[in-house]
């Protein structure tokens, strides 16, 4: 059934409502720094089912639980190595989810059935200040249809969700753009299973060792599929050389073409071929991407051209959203 769906500037009173329409086992999409999140009472089945429901999301996908204080993690979790609680010391709140050992107040719904959990505490005012509001754990996979871009404004959200949910929250624009780290700590050796707002770097660098990768054994997270975060267009990847011939070439084709370029990446004047500009530096790409696939969507194009950057930081997160937006599709 359709719901008539609000988009509200993020004012104390529209937070407030937000906060009692969570109570009321509805869904609230709210900003945070990395994407637009959508919520629910993670304490509530039905309104998780819901969630689950406006996705489109397959149930044994886990999603992060979002907390207001890093002093709730014993709440959601059990077990908790001195590894979490340093990593929460020094990214807590900030675009970081650990992956612990479930607590009991942990659903399968909400885990997909694992054994754990995926915990985070966002860092945005008005995510903190809608968690502080509700009282509650807010579960919040990012607030689009499953698979699809990620959003990073109101209007995203509205474009995908409009009708499916009650309420979204206007706090501007996210500013990393990008989902948060999530580190696994269920097991002896941490690992990052994906690359986020916090870098490999900094966390081997507050845990005094390095950090393996996703093995086959490891849990299941968002993001993990091999095709994800993908616009209608086809995503081509491209070494930066070959990026104006590849153009061209597809342009010749008949197809209509769009180049993610970089300042100074030089594309030919072809007919069918439109060049969106992104910045130089990878915070500001990290900030734009989405932003630059839902673009290449709206102008129609059948297929998108991009380089990956260099993978060291914020990096390496872009070239993991890339891989999964280029990666096979069903059908």
């Amino acid at each position: 059934m359709l719901v008539k769906t609000e988009v509200l500037l993020a004012t104390d009173d529209a937070i407030r409502r937000a906060a009692n329409l969570l109570r009321l086992g509805r869904l609230v999409a709210f900003p945070t720094e990395t994407v637009y999140g959508l919520g629910a009472d993670a304490d509530n089945p039905q309104a998780v089912q819901a969630l689950f429901a406006a996705k489109g999301r397959p149930a044994d996908h886990p999603v992060i639980v979002h907390l207001a204080e890093a002093s709730q993690i014993d709440d959601w979790a059990t077990d908790i190595p001195l590894a979490a609680h340093r990593l929460a010391d020094a990214f807590w709140p900030g675009p970081l989810t650990m992956i612990l050992h479930r607590g009991r107040r942990a659903s399968d719904l909400v885990t997909g059935g694992l054994g754990t959990v995926g915990l985070r505490v966002p860092a945005h005012s008005v995510a903190r200040q809608l968690l502080q509001s509700f009282g509650g754990a807010i579960a919040a996979p990012s607030a689009n249809r499953f698979g699809r871009v990620s959003p990073t404004s109101a209007a995203h959200v509205y474009d995908e969700l409009a009708g499916r949910i009650d309420l979204v929250l206007d706090g501007g624009e996210c500013q990393v753009g990008l989902e948060s780290t999530i580190v696994d700590l269920s097991s002896d050796c941490p690992a990052v299973l994906r690359p986020g707002g916090i870098s490999v770097e900094s966390l081997a660098a507050v845990l005094a060792g390095a950090l393996r990768g996703a093995t086959a054994g490891a849990p299941r997270v968002s993001g993990s599929l091999e095709s994800h975060y993908a616009p209608r267009a086809r995503v081509e990847l491209v070494a930066q050389c070959e990026l104006a011939a590849q153009a061209e070439r597809l342009s010749r084709q008949g197809r209509k073409v769009a180049v993610l370029a970089r300042p100074g990446q030089i594309c030919p004047e072809t007919a069918g071929l439109t060049i969106i500009p992104v910045p130089a530096d990878d915070e500001g790409l990290a900030r734009v991407l989405y932003a630059a696939l839902r673009q290449v969507d709206a102008l129609g194009c059948d297929w998108v051209l991009v380089a990956l950057p260099n993978e060291q930081g914020i990096g390496a997160a872009i070239a993991d959203r890339l891989r999964k937006a280029a990666g096979p599709r069903a059908g």
